[in-house]
């Protein structure tokens, strides 16, 4: 097993993380504990698969089964350290929380603020799964849907805030969401002993930039992202964030017009890549998981694996390979 190195010290790693470190995600991971789970890895059995239609890897491979997270997605891990955190800087009111989401990060805060005993107020795009505004409304947040895109939940979701006065949450470009998103990375490491590449999904970048964080210096992490909402692929390409328009299957769940600030210094300072696959890629991967294991993810959480199942990613002999199944917030009605 491949030793973990040490958190660098204060200020160390801002090269290679920009503004979340290493030493970030492991205080994440202590505020955390006891409030989400530790979700298992699968090893993928190569004899399992036919040479037809198994994930093209001639290497050990896993699958992160984060869609058993608190919620359904690895956005819980965040929103409770954001929450977590907030309180201990003194910066949460009596007026609570408010964020803007395509739909999972907002169930992710509406649990965390339920757990923790404060407010939550969610602003939701019109086209946001059902079944996620129905489990809004559960855990007790008040919910808002406004506009077709997560930009216009996001600016109503800002002006709430400026006038009530209470905390923002970001759906994935805040220091203290990437940082709880990457201990997914952490424990990642710690289950399988250490892997070469780790795929993952990549809407706004929270996700991408935590792992990439996390593992700076131990393992390749690579963003898969559908071709209809490429905020990665096209942030690499400007050299900055920069907006894109956003259609596709996955779109309520990696909806995000543009990469966040901090996903992007990570991504340039660790070397994250893109790959893009096409919704034909995420439909057909998302139902090989059910076919054969009876794995049921949302069409953007099946955007890694697609990276291996339609060749877009395609390891070297050998590569240790992990996959982030990141949500299950779905209607599974069409994998029947």
């Amino acid at each position: 097993m491949r030793a973990r190195p040490p958190a660098p010290p204060t200020g160390a790693g801002a090269r290679s993380a920009g503004v979340v470190t290493r030493a970030d995600v492991d205080a994440a991971a202590g505020r955390i504990a006891g409030y989400v789970r530790r979700t298992p890895v699968f090893a993928v059995d190569p004899a399992e698969a036919d040479a037809g239609d198994a994930p093209q890897t001639a290497g050990a491979l896993w699958f992160k089964l984060e869609q058993l997270q608190q919620t359904g997605t690895f956005k819980a891990r965040g929103a409770v350290n954001r929450i977590r955190s907030a309180a201990e800087d003194g910066e949460l009111t009596a007026a609570g929380v408010v964020t803007a989401s395509g739909g999972n990060a907002g169930v992710a805060v509406a649990y965390a603020a339920a757990r923790l005993g404060v407010p939550a107020e969610i602003f939701v795009p019109t086209i946001s799964a059902p079944a996620k505004v129905r489990r809004l409304h559960a855990l007790g947040a008040t919910v808002v849907q406004v506009g077709r895109e997560y930009a216009e939940a996001y600016e109503a979701a800002t002006a709430r805030t400026a006038e009530t006065g209470a905390t923002f949450c970001h759906a994935y470009d805040q220091p203290a969401m990437v940082a709880g998103a990457g201990t997914l990375g952490t424990e990642l490491w710690e289950q399988t002993g250490g892997v070469d590449t780790v795929l993952v999904a990549v809407g706004g970048g929270g996700l991408v930039a935590g792992v990439a964080a996390a593992l700076d210096g131990l393992a390749r992490v690579v963003g898969v992202e559908p071709s209809g909402a490429p905020t990665l692929h096209a942030a690499l390409v400007a050299g900055r964030p920069t907006d894109v328009p956003v259609s596709g299957v996955a779109a309520d769940s990696l909806g995000a017009r543009r990469l966040g600030r901090i996903a992007f210094d990570v991504a340039v300072g660790c070397g994250v890549r893109s790959l893009l696959v096409g919704d034909d890629d995420l439909v057909a991967a998302r139902r090989w998981l059910w076919d054969r294991y009876r794995l049921t993810v949302e069409h953007g959480a099946a955007a890694a694996l697609a990276a291996l199942t339609a060749g877009a990613y395609r390891p070297e002999p050998g590569e240790r390979v992990a996959v982030v199944l990141c949500g299950a917030n779905t209607d599974p009605a069409d994998l029947g």
